[in-house]
């Protein structure tokens, strides 16, 4: 294998020159493919995104529907952002603080408090964002729900998914990473429905200084941008080794001649 300590500015000679290509056509291919992999997951990506954006503009747009309209099933992509309406009594002994949390352009965290519906189901209530300052800590009291029976209007919401980790509830003030309801649900003293309601507006008022978290931004970032540099470096790639190929048989004419 000396052909490939060559130097860069010469090709081996003789039948070594294919043992050379067929090596660099494979490393070339090799890393051809997963550029193009990569820019097919950034289009898949986008796709993702206009979806998101459909099903937000159209929600906001539509009737608040009844939460029995909406909590009977598995809560999907397509059902995020409807706004809902329920009614109902909050469980304030079992809270939970999402941490790493942003709303716009500010760092903090939400709130999840059970409320017990006046149509008997129990579901998870993000009750709003609240801005941790970077020279602060998290809170290490969580502020208390309304009491007595509430009215709330809210976005619906799919289950997050991620580690097992970031889904379990850590001591002090049972600290969550990602809200997914079969796992909050699993350490409560009763089911809960799939997903959970993001507030928008909440009768009586709450204290505590939390405030609705804001539906996504309405753009399609970056990924289509991204998807053409992924597949430029793979034609890069190709075009790379094509010329290395040409300037060896540049050289190997010179030598013969």
């Amino acid at each position: 294998m000396r052909f490939l300590d060559a130097p860069m500015g010469a090709a081996p000679s003789g039948g070594r020159l294919w043992l050379r290509w067929l090596a660099l056509a494979v490393f070339v291919v090799a890393l051809a493919i997963a550029f193009v992999n990569l820019g097919f997951w950034q289009l898949a990506r986008l796709d993702q995104r206009r979806a998101m954006n459909n099903s937000v503009t159209s929600h906001e747009t539509s009737a608040v529907v009844d939460f029995d309209q909406v909590f009977t099933r598995t809560i999907t992509e397509a059902d995020q952002w409807q706004r809902v309406a329920v009614r109902g009594t909050f469980d304030a002994d079992h809270q939970f603080l999402v941490r790493y949390r942003s709303n716009g352009q500010e760092s903090g965290y939400e709130v999840i408090t059970p409320l017990h519906t006046t149509s008997g189901a129990w579901v998870l209530v993000d009750r709003g964002f609240g801005v941790k300052p970077a020279t602060s800590d998290y809170p290490s009291m969580l502020p208390a729900p309304p009491s007595g029976e509430v009215s709330i209007t809210g976005y619906v919401r799919r289950d997050e998914q991620g580690s097992t980790e970031a889904m379990t509830p850590v001591q002090p003030l049972n600290t969550i990473r990602l809200v997914n309801s079969t796992a909050l649900g699993a350490t409560l003293p009763y089911p809960v429905v799939n997903g959970f309601v993001s507030v928008v507006e909440i009768t009586p008022a709450q204290d505590g200084g939390l405030v609705p978290v804001q539906p996504p931004a309405l753009n399609e970032g970056n990924h289509f941008s991204y998807a053409i540099q992924w597949f430029s470096f793979a034609a890069m790639a190709g075009l790379g080794l094509v010329l290395l190929i040409r300037s060896d048989l540049r050289t190997a004419r010179k030598e013969a001649s």
